[in-house]
């Protein structure tokens, strides 16, 4: 008499990570017509606050859109899978984006503490571009290595600090917030300190759904 294992794996209705990218599209949106729709009128007077420093708010703008937009086509298993070609020019991109964003958005920060912007923004905006190179820098060197478990863990920390972009202006509008520049100070603050965590809980949450316990059926075989 032998027996096998047959593993049954479970399904789940909605995947984890659909959860993430619909959450992710809320807040871009939010962020789009909540804060960004100066964009589309000229008159508006922020753009008189942001005339001293265009030239340099404008490659950040760039970049900043690249890591947003690019990010997370990454985490994507069928990109990933049937366009390795276009998976890695993405990836290059998104590199590039942040290497751009983060400096730049800590040069423009001190530039608005020089109009009397506090400094602990300006502080705020250098360790945030410290952690989002340091955690893109990482999973590229892991890439060009060749080490992909050890790229993908380190590419959600990458983007886990890179929306940091996104929350501060949901969670300020969304609690009333947006005039209140202390309030806007904790919550940067606050969204920095949890960044890498909250990449870590998604990765741990994904190994937990990963390695959960499967059901055994004994079948019963005759020689």
């Amino acid at each position: 008499m032998a027996t096998t294992s047959v593993v049954v794996r479970p399904r789940t209705a909605v995947r984890p990570k659909y959860v993430v990218f619909a959450l992710f599209g809320f807040m871009l949106a939010y962020v789009l017509v909540h804060n960004e729709s100066f964009l589309v009128h000229p008159k508006n007077p922020i753009w008189q606050h942001y005339h001293p420093f265009r030239w340099w708010l404008l490659p950040h703008a760039l970049a900043g859109s690249c890591a947003i937009f690019l990010g997370p086509m990454q985490f994507s298993d069928r990109l990933r899978q049937r366009f390795r070609k276009l998976h890695r020019v993405i990836g290059r991109i998104y590199v590039f984006g942040a290497f751009v964003v983060a400096p730049l958005g800590t040069y423009i920060q001190y530039f608005e503490e020089r109009m009397g912007g506090p400094r602990s923004f300006s502080i705020a905006a250098g360790v945030d571009a410290a952690l989002l190179m340091i955690t893109t820098g990482i999973a590229f060197a892991f890439i060009r290595a060749g080490k992909v478990q050890q790229h993908r863990p380190s590419m959600t920390r990458s983007f886990a600090v890179a929306l940091i972009f996104l929350e501060v202006p949901v969670i300020g509008g969304l609690g009333g917030w947006d005039s209140n520049p202390r309030a806007i100070e904790t919550i940067v603050w606050i969204c920095i300190g949890f960044s890498v965590l909250v990449g870590d809980i998604a990765l741990q949450v994904q190994e937990y759904l990963r390695s959960r316990p499967v059901r055994r059926v004994q079948a019963a075989a005759a020689d």
